[in-house]
């Protein structure tokens, strides 16, 4: 039978365990824990003597969070990664994102609805962002959903009740 590890030797900081979602081989480090998608990385943070923890989703080549990190209790390395920590820097980065993504579909398509000569119109506009060609389009809907136009704008038009009453008013002409 060979001899079981002294208690001194065993390093408890690095080891294969199954993650939360039960996949054998993610890292739990003292500084580095993966699972669930993500990559919680703590660091020094350079602009002071403390630390910071840095959310990576995989696949991603930047960080989706970073945050301080607390310091341990020599009050000079940062506390350790443990399970409970993880699971909450988790949601809240995913939180982050995803809050991230609404905001990014709510600045990218726009909605209204107003009064136009006795009717309820929807404008909506939706803008495509490319660093080339970027466009947008200004779209005019009735109370049934049925188009009553469409034009391209520049993806910089601002579409608020005063911009989409005067469209509709003027018979949808180029804004």
């Amino acid at each position: 039978m060979a001899p079981s590890p002294s208690p001194s030797s065993f390093d408890s900081s690095s080891f294969d365990s199954p993650d939360a979602s039960g996949v054998v081989g993610a890292t739990q480090q003292a500084r580095l824990w993966q699972g669930d998608g993500w990559t919680a990385r703590v660091l020094k943070n350079e602009d002071d003597d403390g630390w910071a923890v840095a959310m990576i989703k995989d696949g991603e080549p930047e960080p989706a969070l970073v945050g301080p990190w607390t310091m341990g209790r020599d009050k000079k390395n940062p506390k350790p990664l443990d399970g409970p920590a993880f699971s909450t820097l988790v949601k809240t980065a995913s939180e982050f994102v995803r809050r991230h993504e609404q905001q990014l579909h709510a600045t990218l398509h726009q909605s209204l609805a107003v009064s136009s000569r006795g009717a309820r119109v929807t404008v909506s506009l939706d803008i495509v962002p490319d660093e080339d060609n970027p466009a947008a389009t200004l779209s005019a809907h009735d109370e049934a959903g049925g188009q009553l136009a469409q034009q391209r704008v520049s993806p910089s038009f601002k579409l608020n009740r005063v911009s989409a009453t005067a469209w509709a008013d003027g018979g949808f002409l180029k804004p």
